[in-house]
């Protein structure tokens, strides 16, 4: 009975994760930032060391963890590289092979001490606000499994935020959801969440970041801002995407504006993260230039805010919003155009 017991329960060793988080993340993000984090890895200087824009027509998916991913060469998705192009972080999806035991996979990851990331929908948890009111896809970590008592440990750095056990039953409706259409949130509903988790590994630790190596990253983002020609990059890419996205608000078509919701919420992070790490580089290094550059690239990652929320508001009528998100993207690529000036002229000097 002890042997038995022993099996089914699975824990990582140590405390509890800690929760990371930032006011413009994503759970993409603050699920990322909390797997570095328990690596003893600042998460800040991973995950806010590269900041590209990139969009891929016809990619974009209602998920709050959305986030364009270019294939590698083998034609495989990884999420971790696009997160973190300059570090060893490789992200994967996975599913449970075996539909009578889809807890095979999660054991044997927790066993081996490491947090798995799961998609769920917040419909069905009841620590989300959204309990029993709003289908939407969301990541959690999963750090435990208790068979023997049927609870399954989650933690979320997500406002409110919650660490603790969820009742296996509960967990398995949510993480199996159809993810429904819901007119309530047409932005992270109607996608099958599938039981999908994500395999994180970071296969390197990282060098300490010094001016030197900052400058490589820099200079590694400029040149593929610039290298964009199926996909769209840099201000080019931005160009291309706000003159398809105004023609179809123009056109009526409501779909444009369901898309820029997840599309921008990636860039907005991506943004955010970044000008945060270089804010902090250029105070530790007394560098105020670096600094100032942060603080460009951080007005980026607010003007997504106004583009973002003028389009959610336009979803019942895309074509009066037109001449709105006309005028956010005017102020959204102004802040582009002199964060990737300011960008520039930091990595010169570094």
């Amino acid at each position: 009975m002890t042997a038995e017991m022993t099996t089914r329960t699975s824990m990582i060793r140590g405390p509890e994760p800690e929760w990371w988080y930032r006011d413009l993340v994503s759970c993409l993000q603050a699920t990322f930032g909390t797997v570095l984090a328990r690596a003893g890895v600042d998460p800040l200087s991973v995950l806010g060391a590269s900041w590209r824009f990139l969009h891929l027509p016809g990619d974009i998916r209602s998920e709050e963890f959305y986030y364009p991913c270019v294939p590698d060469a083998a034609g495989e998705i990884d999420l971790g590289a696009a997160l973190a192009p300059h570090h060893e972080l490789h992200a994967r999806w996975w599913q449970p092979a075996d539909e009578d035991d889809v807890w095979q996979e999660v054991r044997r990851t927790l066993a081996e001490d490491r947090l798995v990331i799961a998609a769920v929908d917040n419909f069905h948890l009841p620590f989300r606000p959204a309990y029993g009111d709003v289908h939407a896809a969301h990541l959690v970590v999963v750090y435990g499994l208790d068979e023997t008592r049927g609870v399954v440990y989650v933690s979320d750095a997500m406002p409110p935020a919650f660490r603790g056990a969820v009742p296996i039953g509960e967990f398995l409706r949510s993480w199996g959801s159809l993810n429904p259409a819901d007119w309530q949130d047409a932005f992270f509903s109607a996608s099958q969440i599938g039981r999908r988790c994500l395999d994180v590994r970071l296969d390197a630790t990282p060098a300490p970041l010094t001016p030197e190596l900052l400058g490589g990253y820099l200079r590694a983002d400029i040149e593929a801002n610039a290298s964009g020609i199926a996909a769209r990059t840099g201000l080019a890419g931005f160009d291309a995407f706000t003159k398809e996205l105004l023609e179809r608000c123009r056109a009526g078509d409501a779909d444009a504006l369901t898309e820029l919701y997840p599309f921008g919420w990636a860039m907005q992070a991506q943004a955010s993260l970044h000008g945060e790490l270089l804010r902090r580089c250029g105070r530790q290094w007394d560098d105020p230039q670096l600094a100032g550059a942060g603080r460009a690239v951080e007005l980026v990652a607010h003007a997504w805010t106004g583009l973002r929320f003028t389009g959610a508001h336009g979803l019942p009528d895309p074509k009066a919003a037109a001449s709105d998100i006309a005028h956010h993207t005017t102020a959204l690529r102004a802040n582009y155009a002199r964060a990737y000036d300011a960008v520039g002229a930091a990595a010169d000097r570094l």
